[in-house]
């Protein structure tokens, strides 16, 4: 670690600390100017890239998901924060998969069984959409499920 007051290069850790929320934080000390100074630690984690119907892929974007869901669930009875906890389920999902791509379809089923938890008439505009039924019976099928 290179010292931010004189950018020496060897730095000795005096004190580490972890938190709940994955950090680490380290008091360090130059061995050049003795000055002391403070860094944190913090895993990164990358999401697999979403692989689309016609092949394309994109970066996995949180804020796109959570537009597609505050859509389903316009006008519907459901806090923010129970929105925001299922898109962290779905993350984590996502995460445990352990692979490096995810296809769109595996998405729309993740967000489809969050859905089906936090609201069912959300769930239903949501699969409407997503599964695009050619007919009524189909839809009527859904309904039915749930």
């Amino acid at each position: 670690m290179r010292c931010p007051f004189c950018a020496h290069h060897d730095t000795q850790v005096t004190e580490t600390r972890g938190s709940d929320e994955g950090v680490v934080r380290r008091r360090r000390r130059c061995t050049a100017c003795d000055k002391r100074f403070t860094t944190y630690e913090r895993a990164e984690i990358a999401m697999p890239t979403v692989v689309k119907k016609d092949g394309s892929r994109a970066e996995f974007d949180r804020a796109k998901l959570r537009a597609s869901m505050a859509l389903a669930l316009r006008k519907r009875p459901v806090a923010t924060d129970r929105v925001e906890a299922a898109l962290g389920r779905i993350e984590e999902k996502l995460l445990a998969l352990g692979s490096n791509e995810v296809t769109t379809a595996q998405l729309g089923e993740l967000v489809m069984h969050e859905l089906q938890a936090l609201d069912k008439v959300a769930y239903v505009r949501f699969a409407s959409v997503y599964r695009s039924f050619e007919d009524v019976e189909e839809f009527s099928r859904l309904i039915k499920e749930i």
